[in-house]
């Protein structure tokens, strides 16, 4: 757990730098460049769309693990907006959450039975 959670801060604060970066000498504009390349069908809109494909699945993973709740939902569409932004700081708050527990960050609180033996004790 150390390692992803120190994975997520250094690309949290990756991102963080290159967004104020951007920000700064580009503006807030970030669907009209991200979408005219797709509309242009060059190899930038293929990595956009890929990329935009790619940003689905942690949104979908967040609002399934929160059972597709408003607030599950409501952070998916953060995810899928914010991107890395947003989820390496959702990560480290769930990494904390769980206190190192693996299955409590993929799963969620919800998912997890506490009346059922823990498959890794199942095997003793």
């Amino acid at each position: 757990m150390t390692a992803l959670k120190s994975i997520s801060a250094t690309l949290l604060t990756m991102i963080v730098i290159y967004t104020i970066i951007v920000v700064a000498n580009d503006g807030f504009d970030l669907f009209t460049p991200y979408l005219s390349d797709i509309f242009d069908l060059n190899w930038s809109g293929q990595f956009n769309l890929d990329f935009g494909m790619y940003l689905f699945m942690p949104a979908l993973w967040i609002a399934w693990r929160h059972e597709f709740s408003g607030k599950g939902v409501a952070l998916a569409a953060i995810a899928l907006i914010g991107g890395m932004l947003f989820f390496a700081a959702y990560l480290l708050v769930q990494i904390r959450k769980a206190d190192g527990d693996g299955g409590r960050l993929l799963l969620g609180d919800k998912r997890l039975r506490p009346n059922l033996t823990r498959p890794e004790t199942a095997l003793n």
